[in-house]
């Protein structure tokens, strides 16, 4: 019997973690420097992890997915995979991130049960947040709102959608694309829980300072 009260106060407990930088690692076959280049980042203060490789044989996506994982739990980091809900189940995962075509929120729910996060992307519609949040999503991704050399054809986002998202939604809302310690400062302002980064961290000459400047953004907008 499902008791909806304590599947609640643990959505709401989960929620509340989703703060600050959210790191997305690049796509590596090699596996030692990828554990290295996470852990860098992690020490430089990212919050949470997420684990994409479209690329890998399962083999390998195990093997990375689960020395991450184990990575993360050493710094109390929550560790999210990109679209593969098995791979999730598999190694443990603190959730999973949905996109455009991948199972449904009620599907993946149903599999990882109510101690789990899940995310889903918005890209630049608010009405996918809202059917999503409905569904219950964990936290919603909105991008891309500068040019993303990870994703070059994204769509793009104005920040006029994160102000009415933060209207709107009551769950934490994450942004993407081309965000940089430059100009990642005033969408935390308008609202945003956390920054989900990829090559402007991993392409870093020094991974963890610049995993340092994101998170002291947050420090700042709470001053």
């Amino acid at each position: 019997m499902r008791n909806i009260a304590l599947e609640r106060k643990i959505k709401q407990m989960l929620q509340q973690e989703i703060r600050g930088l959210y790191a997305i690692t690049p796509e590596m076959s090699e596996t030692v420097n990828l554990v290295t280049m996470t852990q860098q980042a992690l020490t430089g203060g990212a919050r949470l992890i997420q684990y994409r490789n479209k690329t890998a044989d399962h083999f390998l996506q195990l093997k990375q997915a689960y020395l991450l994982a184990n990575l993360c739990r050493k710094f109390n980091a929550l560790f999210i995979v990109n679209d593969y809900l098995d791979l999730a189940i598999q190694i443990d995962a603190n959730g999973v991130h949905l996109g455009c075509g991948d199972i449904t929120i009620a599907e993946a729910r149903q599999k990882l049960g109510p101690g789990k996060i899940i995310g889903a992307s918005a890209y630049n519609r608010i009405e996918s947040a809202i059917e999503a949040e409905q569904q219950g999503a964990d936290y919603i991704a909105f991008g891309a709102f500068f040019t993303s050399t990870t994703k070059p054809d994204a769509a793009t986002t104005s920040v006029d959608l994160l102000y009415e998202a933060k209207q709107r939604l009551r769950i934490p809302i994450v942004v993407i694309g081309g965000i940089t310690p430059n100009n990642a400062l005033e969408l935390v302002h308008l609202g945003a829980a956390a920054v989900a980064v990829s090559s402007a961290l991993f392409g870093a000459p020094d991974i963890r300072s610049t995993a340092d400047k994101f998170s002291k953004l947050f420090k700042r907008a709470d001053d």
